[in-house]
């Protein structure tokens, strides 16, 4: 047990099964020694959570503030504007999808650049070439994105009936382009 947390501990990134099994062997039960390992650090103000298709470390949120009010030194994340956030949350919902179809999503020309900082954040990646004529690059949400965001996989993305419930986002508005207008042009008009 104690080999499985040294190595989940000292990782940068969410430890595979894989991996944890090459350190313990193959017969012995991962799940079972991260139940256990779950229960010993109950009291803790960390835990070992599921997140992007690994375990990590991760401070329990109830101690975010004080972290932040410390100024203690952090993991680097990625600041996004409220451009990269949207084109961001709209490729984890549609992906695959070209920088074209982001384009008919917002009203507006998303630019390379933009797309190239969400990659520069490795949050994205590309995806298969569309069967579209001229066969354009689609995009991808990457583990990181996962890590990121604390998500184990893509299914743990929001329900997009249960946010539009909760009138944090309208399908038709977004379809509409209506939300389109936080996109920056070329130029940087707003």
């Amino acid at each position: 047990m104690q080999r499985v947390e040294a190595v989940i501990f000292a990782s940068a990134t969410p430890v595979p099964r894989e991996t944890l099994a090459g350190v313990v062997g193959r017969n012995c039960s991962i799940d079972l020694l991260i139940d256990d390992l779950r229960e010993e650090l109950r009291g803790r103000p960390y835990e070992l959570v599921s997140i992007a298709g690994g375990w990590q470390h991760r401070t329990k949120p109830a101690y975010a503030g004080v972290i932040r009010a410390s100024g203690a030194p952090t993991r680097a994340t990625a600041d996004l504007s409220a451009d990269e956030a949207a084109v961001l949350m709209a490729i984890g919902y549609f992906q695959p999808v070209t920088r074209a179809e982001l384009s008919k999503i917002f009203g507006k020309e998303i630019s390379r650049d933009l797309i190239g900082n969400l990659r520069s954040f490795e949050l994205i990646a590309s995806g298969p070439r569309s069967p579209q004529p001229g066969a354009p690059y689609t995009y991808v949400t990457t583990q990181a994105f996962l890590s990121a965001f604390g998500f184990d996989t893509l299914r743990d993305l929001p329900d997009i009936e249960m946010l539009e419930d909760a009138g944090l986002l309208s399908r038709d508005r977004m379809m509409a382009a209506d939300i389109g207008t936080t996109i920056s042009d070329e130029s940087g008009e707003e």
